[in-house]
């Protein structure tokens, strides 16, 4: 717990610094994007992980893997970012960095990002009418889905925005059945 605290405490200015670069550039949603999809990599690679957090490996090593997984036609800003975080030893912050980039991000644009668990994927439509019902209870412009498919729900969807969790899903309803029936 207290570790995610200090990461927190050193990623807010970091994210910020990267934040005003990319305002400055033009460059917020691309550079979201690209956050996103190394947030993306990182967390279906332990072994990336694993390298870019070892104290032990040295920092020309972690800038020329930095090198190889952003080419040339990448976005030099981040590439200079995250070459500037190996040489402060603040790379092993990355993922806290990029995710409060994002969260900032989200407060820019007025968006927010809803966690929608579901029993099986939803299609297209069915997203759509999850980001209209968040839209009406969050007057946000814009709804962010981060989509997870737990097969134990049985049906429905269980929605959490903030702290806010909205619970449509069948094993909820037989629960708080369970429970009246109880009383």
């Amino acid at each position: 717990m207290t570790s995610q605290v200090a990461a927190a405490e050193i990623a807010q200015p970091y994210a910020q610094a990267l934040l005003s670069i990319a305002q400055s550039k033009n460059l917020t949603e691309e550079i979201g994007e690209d956050a996103r999809t190394l947030l993306s990599l990182l967390s279906e690679n332990n072994q990336l992980q694993n390298f870019i957090g070892n104290p032990f490996i040295q920092s020309e090593n972690k800038k020329a893997a930095i090198g190889r997984i952003f080419s040339e036609s990448s976005n030099p800003y981040l590439r200079n970012f995250l070459l500037l975080l190996v040489d402060r030893r603040r790379i092993v912050f990355l993922e806290p960095i990029l995710q409060q980039y994002l969260v900032l991000l989200r407060q820019l644009n007025q968006t927010v990002l809803a966690e929608v668990t579901s029993a099986v994927p939803l299609t297209e439509g069915q997203e759509q009418a999850v980001r209209e019902k968040v839209i009406a209870i969050t007057n946000a412009r814009q709804v962010e889905l981060e989509t997870k498919v737990d097969g134990e729900l049985i049906g429905g969807v269980i929605i959490k925005v903030g702290s806010q969790v909205i619970d449509a899903s069948l094993r909820g309803q037989l629960r708080r059945l369970s429970l009246r029936l109880n009383q």
